[in-house]
């Protein structure tokens, strides 16, 4: 039996992030050379015939020249520039006709931008909380803004630009990291209320998606005097410490009643999105227990388990009973029975 041909896009990483310069935060999203290989490894054992292709300029050309072998991509790529750099990849596939993992370009440019993705969720009744955008500094001079609030780089993932001093509790501290991040990051900046609640991680498989058992960071275990977030410090370094093994709790506790809202949320947040085949959707509940929507990571981390434990989504397919290797089958089996079935062929 032919073995699938299966092109895999990816960044790699030439910065590790360091919390106290943003500027080194730019590729936190990027993956090291030994996750890309590790990945490449696992996508072997599973069987497949597996071409590497970094997401860099060089990607179409290479892409385009070998899509008459390639019989699907495994999109893990984030993008270089711009904005909207996470839909890059998956409009050159479309482009090319090659068939791929993930959601289509419309969708990934949209989940990247975390002012538009609220606006959208908010058109559909979703629980999102009102936000404000800044392109400077001097945009920052409403008296009725009500702290605490949260200062976030608005087309980011993993934590970049978040750090322990986020959370901001006055005009002044709002001005200065509002400040902070446009300059190391670039504009522009989300601003939005912070809740004080629990937070969930709920990863998605399939079409229609599963959701797999929910994380909760336990953030009680964190070192005093830092802030209740998965800021940049918390999620590359207290994380992968031997003394917070226990710090993501997987599966969270809840209870069946809070549950059913969270799923359906979640499910309802991937619909109105557009999403395919997996990702991982972020909430925050505020004091009384109410879940919001905070951000949908597409594509999501997904670490081997050689590489980091405490990758979310390798965790929950883990909870679920999941092996590494099962976690990458299904992504690419799901990927192809959505597009054969499209075009109405089948795949070997």
């Amino acid at each position: 039996m032919k073995r699938l041909k299966v092109a895999f896009l990816f960044n790699v990483r030439h910065h590790y992030p360091d919390p106290n310069d943003l500027r080194n935060q730019r590729e936190a999203d990027y993956d090291d050379p030994q996750t890309i290989d590790a990945m490449q490894s696992h996508l072997s054992d599973c069987g497949f015939s597996v071409l590497p292709i970094e997401a860099d300029e060089n990607a179409y050309a290479q892409l385009r020249e070998n899509r008459g072998a390639i019989d699907i991509a495994f999109n893990y790529s984030e993008g270089l520039n711009g904005l909207d750099r996470e839909c890059h990849i998956p409009a050159i596939l479309e482009m090319l006709q090659i068939p791929y993992t993930g959601s289509p370009p419309l969708t990934q440019a949209l989940v990247l931008n975390k002012g538009l993705t609220k606006d959208v969720l908010r058109s559909h009744g979703l629980p999102v909380v009102p936000h404000r955008i800044y392109h400077e500094k001097a945009e920052i001079c409403d008296p009725g803004l009500v702290f605490p609030l949260i200062v976030k780089p608005l087309s980011q993932g993993s934590s970049a630009g978040i750090t322990n001093r986020s959370i901001v509790r006055t005009l002044s501290e709002l001005c200065d990291q509002t400040g902070r991040v446009l300059e190391s990051l670039g504009p522009p900046v989300i601003v939005e209320p912070f809740l004080e609640g629990r937070e969930f991680s709920i990863a998605m498989l399939g079409n229609p998606p599963k959701a797999l058992p929910p994380i909760e960071p336990d953030h009680s275990k964190l070192p005093e005097g830092y802030e209740r977030i998965d800021s940049l410090e918390v999620k590359w370094i207290f994380e992968e410490s031997s003394e917070m093994s226990n710090y993501l709790l997987c599966p969270a506790l809840i209870d069946d009643e809070h549950w059913s809202v969270i799923e359906g949320v979640c499910h309802k947040t991937w619909h109105v999105l557009g999403v395919r085949d997996l990702c991982r959707i972020d909430l925050r509940c505020d004091a009384h227990g109410k879940p919001y929507v905070i951000e949908v990571n597409s594509p999501p981390g997904l670490l081997p388990p050689e590489v980091s434990m405490t990758s979310y989504f390798p965790l929950a397919a883990r909870s679920a009973g999941i092996s590494y290797n099962d976690l990458l089958g299904t992504i690419v089996e799901t990927a192809c029975q959505r597009a054969f079935a499209s075009r109405g062929t089948k795949h070997a």
